[in-house]
């Protein structure tokens, strides 16, 4: 069991009864998802960009990446129906837990000028957005190596029913919200 799991059991469910009024431990909101995806708007004109996004994605995650194509083809953007236009990645269960504890602990506190995540990450549901602009803050990446810096999206999904639901499931887990 991992240390984000323990935490969840023992102090997010206690607490989370208590403030709403929970009957039963199975109604508490939990996170069923975590989904990392990555533009790759550089590799439309340099194939081996995207061998190299591959490869940092898989060792980030744990888990090979997943091509995305465009469904529609967009002359503005240059991007016709089924070129490759992101890498994506979904995490559930133990490799979820390991991933958001490692951004917790270690990438986010590496972000550069970071002050913690705004409640605007969260949309209705509690569902949380971060985008992360360099893939350096990783420990599994190593900056001298990459040759090209790049970004990338984690949408963490839960089942809470409101904002408040999941903002507070959040900061029970230890994410870094503004005060």
């Amino acid at each position: 069991m991992t240390r984000l799991k323990k935490k969840y059991i023992k102090e997010v469910i206690p607490e989370m009864k208590k403030r709403f009024g929970y009957e039963n431990d199975l109604i508490v909101p939990e996170i069923i998802k975590v989904v990392i995806n990555l533009g790759t708007s550089r590799a439309l004109k340099e194939p081996k960009v995207l061998e190299m996004m591959k490869k940092n994605l898989g060792v980030i995650t744990g888990q090979k990446p997943v091509v995305t194509r465009a469904k529609n083809s967009i002359a503005g953007f240059k991007v016709r129906e089924g070129m490759v236009v992101g890498l994506k990645v979904t995490l559930r269960g133990l490799r979820m837990c390991e991933f958001l504890d490692k951004l917790v602990n270690i990438a986010l506190p590496r972000v550069r000028d970071f002050r913690g995540l705004g409640s605007k990450t969260l949309d209705q549901s509690g569902n949380c957005t971060i985008g992360i602009v360099e893939c350096t803050v990783f420990p599994e990446i190593d900056p001298n190596k990459v040759e090209v810096i790049h970004g990338l999206e984690v949408c963490i999904v839960n089942n809470a029913k409101t904002h408040e639901e999941g903002l507070t499931l959040l900061k029970l887990l230890g994410f870094p919200f503004q005060t």
